[in-house]
């Protein structure tokens, strides 16, 4: 559930099987590839605080649907995809989702601004979930969806039409500025 907080929300996150032991005020999760910061919880779930300006450049975050859930990566974690930091650099918009029997194709547009970020078997995240580029052709990309990947995420849901949140990979946004 939301409620008004100021110009934003305070979100409530019903997470019964999600594991909240080791999760603690202040501590940061990503929904839908947006990180927030914990501000309660309790063994069925937790709340979070999203401000008018996460809200206004974001997707995904609307009262009673389901999101994407990832804790933050701790030192001693094995290391398994990119890194993503939950900052999201814009929203693209789903053009195609194929079933290719077996996976799934999906193209998304992106914003035009983030297309220098984006390489063929470089990395991107789709609503939080780090996924391998396929394609590449000018402002829209292609990925596969594995089963597992589409049975445990809400990339499932997508269809032509549906806007992502899209945070490109942070060794090319770094590699930029120091070119």
């Amino acid at each position: 559930c939301a409620r008004p907080l100021g110009a934003g929300l305070r979100l409530r996150i019903d997470a019964p099987g999600f594991g909240l032991d080791d999760v603690a005020i202040g501590d940061s999760i990503a929904l839908q590839g947006v990180c927030h910061t914990v501000v309660a919880k309790d063994p069925a779930g937790f709340e979070v605080d999203t401000s008018a300006a996460t809200l206004a450049v974001t997707t995904g975050l609307a009262e009673g649907r389901e999101v994407n859930l990832e804790k933050s990566l701790t030192l001693a974690d094995r290391l398994g995809g990119h890194l993503v930091s939950g900052h999201v650099d814009g929203v693209g918009t789903v053009t195609a989702f194929e079933d290719l029997g077996g996976s799934w194709r999906l193209e998304v547009e992106m914003p035009a601004q983030l297309s220098r970020y984006v390489a063929r078997k470089g990395s991107i995240a789709v609503d939080g979930v780090s996924l391998t580029v396929n394609a590449v052709a000018g402002n829209r990309f292609e990925v596969n969806i594995i089963p597992h990947a589409r049975a445990v995420t809400t990339l499932r849901r997508l269809a032509p039409g549906s806007p992502v949140n899209l945070e490109v990979d942070r060794t090319a946004r770094y590699l930029e500025r120091l070119v």
